[in-house]
């Protein structure tokens, strides 16, 4: 990462650099600070990458600050009023 990556607000939140290269539903809930049923509709969704690998959910750690940089969030199911 060059130092004008460190310099911009999309660069990588430093808690990424303690997760494992691929993650839970559960870890990328922490990490997001999401509810966990809210990141499984987002990957329904396809709004979050994921791949199934039997019948665990895994996402890449890559691929989900690749999500966040491009500034797109899950929105929740319940509506506002």
């Amino acid at each position: 990462m060059s130092s004008e990556d460190k310099d911009t607000p999309a660069a990588a939140p430093s808690m990424a650099d303690g997760l494992p290269p691929v993650l839970t539903v559960d870890e990328v809930a922490a990490f997001l600070r999401l509810n966990r049923k809210t990141v499984y509709e987002a990957i329904h969704r396809g709004e979050i990458p994921a791949r199934r690998i039997g019948n665990a959910l895994r996402i890449g750690r890559d691929q989900v600050i690749d999500w966040l940089r491009q500034g797109r969030v899950p929105r929740t199911s319940r509506r506002k009023r």
